[in-house]
């Protein structure tokens, strides 16, 4: 079965959309993340640094490889934003944790992010749910 002119016209407006939205959505992270004087990465590794945790489980929440993640954490460490330590169980493991700066800055990164204009603050908070649902369900048919 063939797609109508129509459909696929239709199906690529929406693929310029959310791409659109994501270049949007990447400049104003960039921008937040770059007032901290952080990177990306080092943002997402702060973000995700709830609790103490290994590199490879800090990599599975950043969603890249833990050689990429090891990167980030030695900047982090190098900034004494976090340190590593022996892990409890794991003698060949360490943990990572964040120091009192690295919760500090996490604090302010948190603020940051939410930042005083969110990006989709045209929308309501129903309707941003339903786009979350949206894009969520659409992700998990590939």
């Amino acid at each position: 079965m063939t797609m109508s002119d129509s459909q696929v016209a239709a199906d690529w407006e929406l693929a310029k959309l959310v791409h659109e939205l994501d270049t949007q959505n990447s400049a104003l992270q960039r921008e937040r993340v770059g007032k901290l004087g952080l990177t990306i990465g080092q943002a997402s590794a702060l973000r995700e640094l709830t609790e103490p945790m290994t590199l490879k489980n800090l990599a599975v929440r950043m969603g890249c490889e833990p050689s990429n993640a090891l990167v980030v954490i030695d900047q982090l460490e190098s900034q004494q934003l976090l340190e590593r330590r022996p892990h409890p169980t794991d003698r060949r493991a360490k943990q990572l944790m964040l120091t009192p700066d690295g919760v500090e800055r996490r604090e302010q990164l948190l603020k940051s992010l939410r930042g005083e204009e969110p990006l989709l603050s045209v929308l309501t908070r129903q309707e941003q749910d339903a786009l979350q649902d949206l894009l969520q369900r659409a992700l998990a048919r590939r």
